[in-house]
């Protein structure tokens, strides 16, 4: 738990290595490192992100250092306040930074602006009536890389239907929220998932997978007969296996999908009567007007139809959790002989949030359907587990399951 209960004066302890971002980060050396903030003459701009429980007065100290026979001057911001100091220390040094107003309660940010010296700073700390209502933070080493990423946050679908087959929904990025390193999930399931990515400046792709019923992170170490089999795959699909979160078999097509465009996703989940389930995975871009496969696996061990109904927002790379990322979620039905429409869908969060390390997520409706919200420090709350109806009024989805290739 990194959330700080400051009733005292002693002084509330930041660790910036889990909490600090470079801003602009282009894949050169980043200044935000284990040990903490490492900044040089040529160094971007670093900022360092604490939700405050009160408004009031806080006082910031920071424990920093320099190179051994180097003197620098390190310009930092906070709120509307700038302001310069010298840093000469060798050794570790407690330097305060003097006091600044914080006119409400909610997110803010430390910025470390400019320096002309290599400077490290390994905490930061604060006290003052800004904090006596609690900070949000993180201090566990063990769940930096967490933090730093951001909380993901899911939208769980129940339908009163059973035997379902087929899985339907419709995803729209806004303009601007298709941040490098983001996973907006359309469809997922007891055994996977499947949607788009933002890999990098370059490169998106269309993301199918299926976890094996092997509980493993190292995808070596799953027995053949519980291994996924690829069946089938679309043309420029790449197939492959993943580990690290679950290990299974994954697929994926590169593709440039773009924000402000509405894509399909359709999944088929079916028992083959062999002690097996077969996922396919179906993308339709209104731009090509045609349905795609990415892949067909078979899942061994397996006899279910498709469960476990959700959506989730994530990001996947720790130095672009600093930016804001949202989608929504359109039109999702189920299919079981008859298409039946989902209108109600419940919002969860992962251990960053739960922890209290970030609490930047969120959820709810819009006037097209759901939405998720994640990253950037926003200070709106919804609170995990709300539920949300949406009447969907939307045509039913007209497929020829026959025609899919």
């Amino acid at each position: 738990m990194c959330f700080a209960q400051n009733s005292s004066p002693k002084s509330i302890i930041i660790p910036t290595a889990g909490n600090s971002f470079e801003i602009d980060y282009t894949h050169e050396r980043n200044a935000v490192e284990k040990n903490g903030i490492k900044l040089t003459s040529s160094s971007k701009k670093v900022s360092s992100y604490f939700k405050l429980g009160a408004s009031g007065n806080l006082n910031i100290k920071l424990l920093a250092k320099i190179n051994e026979g180097q003197k620098a001057r390190l310009r930092v911001g906070f709120g509307s306040k700038t302001k310069t100091i010298n840093i000469t220390a060798s050794a570790y040094t407690t330097i305060d930074l003097g006091n600044f107003n914080v006119p409400k309660a909610g997110y803010a940010h430390l910025d470390f602006i400019s320096s002309n010296g290599d400077i490290t700073i390994k905490d930061i700390m604060l006290e003052g009536s800004a904090t006596t209502e609690g900070v949000i933070y993180c201090s566990d080493p063990a769940n930096f890389y967490w933090t730093r990423r951001g909380p993901s946050c899911h939208l769980g679908y129940s339908p009163k239907v059973e035997n379902a087959t087929y899985f339907y929904n419709e995803v729209r990025v806004p303009k601007g929220q298709d941040m490098i390193g983001t996973y907006f999930m359309a469809n997922g399931f007891a055994e996977g998932y499947f949607g788009i990515q933002v890999n990098s400046e370059k490169e998106r792709r269309i993301l199918f997978s299926v976890w094996s019923p092997f509980h493993t992170d190292d995808p070596k170490s799953i027995p053949d007969d519980q291994k996924i089999l690829l069946l089938k795959k679309g043309e420029g699909v790449y197939t492959g296996e993943f580990g690290n979160e679950r290990s299974g078999g994954q697929s994926f097509l590169r593709y440039n999908w773009q924000a402000e465009t509405t894509y399909k996703f359709l999944l088929k989940g079916e028992p083959d009567g062999k002690g097996n389930t077969v996922y396919s995975a179906w993308f339709f871009a209104p731009e090509n007007n045609n349905w795609q496969l990415i892949a067909s696996f078979q899942r061994s061990k397996t006899n279910t139809f498709l469960k476990g109904f959700h959506s989730f927002l994530e990001n996947f790379s720790p130095n672009q959790g600093y930016l804001k990322r949202q989608v929504e979620f359109r039109n999702q039905w189920v299919y079981n002989g008859t298409w039946t429409k989902m209108e109600e869908a419940q919002l969860t969060v992962d251990a960053t949030y739960r922890q209290g390390n970030r609490v930047d997520a969120s959820g709810g409706t819009t006037s097209n359907g759901y939405y998720l919200k994640m990253g950037g420090f926003f200070d709106e709350i919804v609170p995990p587990n709300s539920v949300f109806q949406y009447n969907n009024n939307a045509q039913v989805p007209v497929i020829d399951f026959n025609a899919l290739p």
